[in-house]
């Protein structure tokens, strides 16, 4: 989506005036066709569709979004955003909701997902792309559920789905981007 004015928008409610300004995405542009909804991967397992969290961002119901499982469980496929035929990156605004939820302190109602997020950005840092095997093995020692889906994880590993040695590609651009980052958030 190209550039958007959201320095004011008097039909825009103070949460969604935020949601915006942290994603840079004009929520008031979508017009709940469902699109989005439809091709989530995810949505099974949501308590509120991505066209819902757009919908109540828009009324400004900041407690439904900020408190929902949907947030927490978007995966950031962009499968979401590839079909908004208002071009409304709505895999961007997620991220910005749980960004708006975490400088609030709100604590994730997924529990496992700040846990899961932290070691993700970690296991990137780390090696310049996500290494499966290092962030199941973080996720385990965190959560201390060592056996807990372990006959999934072999299967994985037998069709050749976890590789056993990271890939090293990409790691000093990953590097210099997270360097970038804490220089400009340092500002």
């Amino acid at each position: 989506m190209s550039e958007i004015n959201i320095s004011y928008n008097p039909s825009l409610s103070p949460f969604a005036l935020a949601l915006s300004r942290e994603s840079r995405q004009d929520v008031n542009a979508c017009f709940q066709c469902r699109k989005c909804a439809v091709g989530c991967p995810v949505a099974f397992a949501m308590d509120l569709t991505p066209t819902q969290i757009i919908h109540a961002a828009r009324l400004g119901l900041e407690d439904m979004v900020l408190s929902s499982r949907t947030i927490w469980l978007c995966a950031s496929c962009q499968t979401c955003t590839t079909r908004c035929p208002q071009g409304v990156d709505i895999a961007r605004v997620m991220d910005a909701a749980r960004i708006v939820a975490m400088k609030k302190g709100l604590k994730p109602s997924v529990k496992s997902a700040k846990r899961f997020f932290y070691t993700a950005v970690k296991n990137i840092r780390r090696f310049g792309r996500m290494y499966e095997l290092g962030l199941i093995m973080g996720l385990k020692l965190k959560s201390g559920e060592f056996t807990k889906d372990m006959k999934l994880g072999m299967e994985m590993f037998r069709k050749g789905k976890i590789k056993l040695v990271p890939s090293f590609k990409g790691m000093r651009d990953t590097r210099r981007i997270y360097r970038a980052v804490k220089k400009e958030e340092s500002r």
